[in-house]
């Protein structure tokens, strides 16, 4: 049985594996299953590895997609730049690191781009907002951290202000503010200052529609969900899987 999974904490609404075994039956392909490892802290990954017979791969969402790195054996390039990892491959029980939210991120992005839309805000700082810096950098965008904490990367969200919303015409939400159940919650930007002019990104994908999403809507701005990021990154993970050796 070839087997692969998902690590994080928690999964009650995990969308990978049911895309992935139902991705296997209509492929007919009978000797695979998609499991979910929910484990409260990283270091039950080792017991994962050791009980767990037959697993070839694994993704990994909220919260170890920087912290599983110290369990990794090698780095793809982008992931020794950007230090975060969400899908791993395992050859001869070495495991390999991969970030497929890159992929994800800058395909499900691009057709969404004008030519204003030169600076972005990346909200949160966690393992997801790693990948849309590096995307960013790909594509030459100037780009802002926004953090509930002002530090020597960030600036707070008290320190958004007309000008800096103005400036700033693409916004992404990296955060898991507004994923259900808490769907009244939402990052603390001045929503005041959104325009027509200005992309929403919300890389949330339940629901479909966040508050974040439905107030930038109110304002004019175009919006999108992750639900599209999250089919591109989970094609790349099969690729990786099944064609890197």
């Amino acid at each position: 049985m070839r087997l692969f999974g998902l690590i994080g904490y928690p999964l009650t609404h995990s969308f990978s594996q049911k895309y992935f075994n139902e991705k296997f039956q209509k492929l007919c392909i009978a000797n695979a299953l998609y499991e979910n490892f929910s484990i409260p802290t990283i270091e039950e990954l080792t017991i994962i590895l050791d009980t767990k017979k037959g697993l070839e791969g694994f993704n990994i969402t909220i919260p170890y997609k920087k912290a599983v790195i110290n369990f990794l054996d090698e780095l793809s390039e982008p992931v020794k730049k950007m230090g975060a990892c969400n899908c791993v491959k395992i050859i001869d029980g070495k495991l390999i690191g991969f970030n497929t939210d890159i992929v994800g991120f800058q395909k499900s992005l691009q057709p969404f781009l004008k030519p204003n839309h030169q600076k972005a805000l990346i909200l949160g700082t966690g393992g997801a907002s790693a990948a849309v810096e590096y995307v960013f950098q790909q594509l030459n965008i100037t780009y802002q951290f926004v953090s509930r904490t002002a530090s020597s990367t960030a600036i707070s969200y008290r320190d958004l202000n007309s000008e800096i919303m103005e400036s700033h015409q693409l916004i992404i939400n990296t955060t898991p503010l507004g994923m259900y159940p808490n769907l009244e919650d939402l990052p603390e930007i001045p929503y005041e200052f959104i325009t027509d002019k200005h992309h929403l990104f919300d890389l949330i994908y339940n629901p479909t529609e966040t508050k974040f999403l439905t107030i930038g809507k109110q304002k004019g701005a175009s919006i999108q969900n992750g639900y599209e990021m999250l089919i591109l990154q989970a094609e790349e993970s099969w690729r990786i899987w099944n064609e890197i050796t």
